[in-house]
């Protein structure tokens, strides 16, 4: 009996950190409030961080380098979401909408 085992196979992380990013890709292209497309980012840089991983521990000689640049990924991700969090707060008590067309008119 042959069983597929996950987690010891490269494609499976391959596919699903793929998956990950094509979701966020299509979010950021789709949603249309900042809060939609904050969580998109996030999907995508799940993604990337899937595939670093992946390749890391299947393929390079010094695993660490891809849980390093992991934490880089996360650490990234985090003060996007303060920044962002912030500059919807900061449009929203100006526009009272965080649609992203109804700021589209900025000026600055």
């Amino acid at each position: 009996m042959n069983i597929l085992i996950l987690h010891t196979n490269l494609n499976a992380y391959l596919v699903l950190g793929a998956l990950l990013f094509a979701i966020g890709v299509y979010g950021m292209a789709r949603r249309r409030s900042f809060i939609g497309m904050l969580i998109a980012a996030e999907l995508i840089l799940a993604g990337a961080s899937i595939n670093f991983m992946a390749f890391s521990r299947f393929l390079a000689p010094n695993p660490a380098i891809g849980q390093i640049v992991t934490l880089f990924i996360m650490a990234v991700a985090a003060a996007e979401v303060a920044i962002t969090l912030s500059i919807i707060i900061a449009v929203y008590r100006n526009y009272k909408s965080i649609d992203a067309e109804d700021v589209s008119e900025l000026k600055g």
